[in-house]
């Protein structure tokens, strides 16, 4: 061994364990506990207005997420489990993504292709099927999106 290189040895507790408990600042605290909410609401700003410009149930869901990560990454998991328990993301993910298929498959038993909301059995004027038909789907995308990235985090801490 160089005389320059110090021997590190690693932490006693691994880099999930680090993870999980929260930091000790008050002022991370405050500031994520005032900022998660303002990004939530961009969030939902962008998902409901998907319909009518670029963005919609991605991006929200994006933000969404990123509300819910900064608060576990900040007050740690055990306190952020009251907004989002781990329990309850995959369940959500699923049911998003089956909103969205759904949407896509009623229009197909119906007699048109995926997706094409004309044929979704509601008698509603077309401008009304597509609005709502476009809305089903951001729902499905934005569940999706948060849950899931919510769980990916939740997976890679082993919570």
């Amino acid at each position: 061994m160089s005389a320059y290189r110090k021997e590190t040895t690693p932490p006693p507790y691994c880099i999930d364990e680090r993870m999980k408990i929260p930091t000790e600042s008050p002022v991370l605290h405050v500031a994520s506990r005032g900022i998660a909410p303002v990004i939530m609401l961009i969030g939902l700003y962008v998902f409901f207005h998907g319909h009518y410009s670029p963005g919609g149930g991605f991006q929200g869901g994006v933000l969404l997420a990123a509300g819910v990560l900064l608060l576990r990454m900040t007050l740690g998991v055990t306190q952020s489990q009251k907004l989002m328990p781990t329990t309850l993301t995959l369940k959500l993910s699923a049911v998003g993504a089956l909103i969205f298929a759904g949407t896509g498959l009623v229009a197909l038993l119906c007699g048109g292709n995926f997706l094409d909301y004309h044929f979704l059995p509601v008698w509603f004027e077309p401008v009304y099927l597509r609005y709502y038909g476009i809305l089903f789907i951001e729902v499905g995308v934005t569940i999706t999106v948060m849950t899931t990235l919510i769980a990916i985090y939740d997976d890679l801490l082993g919570c």
